[in-house]
């Protein structure tokens, strides 16, 4: 009976339904610490980016109590530079393999998400599944406006690949369970989440 238990939560565990590999990393840049995540073969921080590059950041709505939770909002241009070392910018392929890990991207978004800050509990039991922890942390300049969207209710993920040339691939959740896959001009402000190296 012991064995078969044992064999058993092995099983689990191959499938990532029993316990998380979870961790931390200090960001030697800024002395911040993140939280991080093992989901199937990839370690994602649980936490968005929140270290001031070189400029293409924002605090959303300008307002630095924001950073805290939230993170800053980049643009791609700073995105693609801002993770600390040995971390980085997932491509388009690699969140690809988190969606499909998770089940395919119309169940992926209920369980990336936190179970906290979102207008609808449509997510039911799958969110914070992954322990991913996505928060509506919104946007600035969404299809080219100017202006920070609504908190509280979407997230926007940069990826670091191209799509059509001046696009780039982003991820998007809203109070849907699906993970959407979009493209956006590389000025709009979008969340960093990091992936190890």
């Amino acid at each position: 009976m012991q064995k078969g238990l044992f064999y058993l939560l092995l099983i689990l565990n191959s499938f990532g339904l029993f316990g998380q590999q979870t961790g931390t990393f200090t960001d030697n840049r800024d002395g911040k610490v993140y939280k991080t995540i093992k989901i199937g073969n990839q370690t994602w921080f649980t936490e968005n980016l929140a270290y001031k590059a070189n400029g293409g950041y924002w605090a959303f709505n300008k307002d630095s109590v924001n950073v805290p939770t939230y993170g800053y909002l980049y643009s791609w241009e700073a995105a693609k530079t801002a993770s600390p070392a040995g971390w980085h910018l997932p491509s388009d392929a690699e969140w690809t393999t988190l969606t499909d890990y998770l089940g395919g991207a119309k169940v992926a978004g209920g369980k990336l998400k936190s179970k906290t800050d979102w207008p609808h509990d449509v997510s039911g039991n799958m969110a914070e599944e992954s322990g991913f922890n996505a928060l509506p942390g919104s946007a600035l300049g969404y299809n080219g406006s100017s202006n920070f969207g609504e908190l509280g209710v979407d997230a926007f993920f940069w990826s670091s690949t191209s799509a059509e040339g001046k696009y780039f691939w982003l991820r998007h959740l809203n109070e849907s369970n699906v993970l959407f896959r979009d493209f956006d001009f590389p000025a709009a402000g979008y969340s960093v989440r990091c992936i190890k190296d």
